[in-house]
């Protein structure tokens, strides 16, 4: 989701090169908040949303993905995800919205 956490080398304290720069030592920052979030869903939250989305329905592009799927075979499947990353943006989005309408 986030970065990699690949070790940079070292720097040689020359001023070119690959690994030109000022030798220092590194700090152990914190995790930041952006890459917590989503992590915790609490129980109550998880219950919010269960009742607006019985309350309030699907959307038009995710009834049509419902409709797909249902057929079953594997290019309607693609043609859903197709949908869904269209309509959210991302790929990884669309694979999430079709997990949860599955």
């Amino acid at each position: 989701m986030g970065k990699s956490t690949t070790p940079k080398p070292e720097k040689t304290g020359m001023a070119a090169g690959l690994n030109k720069g000022f030798i220092v030592t590194r700090r152990e920052l914190p995790p930041r908040p952006s890459s917590r979030r989503g992590s915790r869903k609490s129980i109550k939250v998880n219950f919010v949303r269960e009742v607006v989305r019985e309350v309030v329905g699907f959307a038009p592009y995710e009834r049509r993905m419902i409709e797909l799927m249902k057929i079953g075979s594997a290019s309607t499947y693609k043609r859903a995800l197709k949908l869904a990353k269209r309509r959210l943006g991302t790929h990884k989005r669309g694979k999430k919205k079709c997990e949860q309408m599955q």
